[in-house]
């Protein structure tokens, strides 16, 4: 087991993407919550909305946050369910 995570690691790493598999969800995601935005901690902050999560075999809310950009010039692109031939696949959110 601890050799298969440091080769996924190593491959993360040297290939420059990420490996994981794409679960199917049979149910459609609820509607998002909305939520309420604490003041920012800071002016370059940017706020990554909330999202469901599947875990268990539900849906699970996890809370928005703010997070400061890994670079100037960056732009939040928010994950999304994007419904798919079966169910619901989970689009990770991601800097561009």
């Amino acid at each position: 087991m601890k050799k298969q995570l440091l080769g996924l690691a190593a491959a993360v790493m040297l290939g420059g993407g990420a490996v994981y598999a794409q679960t199917v969800v049979r149910v459609a995601p609820p509607p998002p919550i909305v939520e309420v935005r604490p003041v920012a901690p800071g002016p370059k902050y940017v706020w990554t909305g909330g999202y469901y999560r599947w875990y268990g075999g539900r849906y699970v809310w996890t809370a928005g946050r703010w997070v400061y950009p890994p670079r100037p010039g960056v732009v939040w692109v928010p994950g999304h369910w994007a419904q798919r031939s079966g169910g619901w696949v989970w689009i990770q959110g991601h800097w561009r």
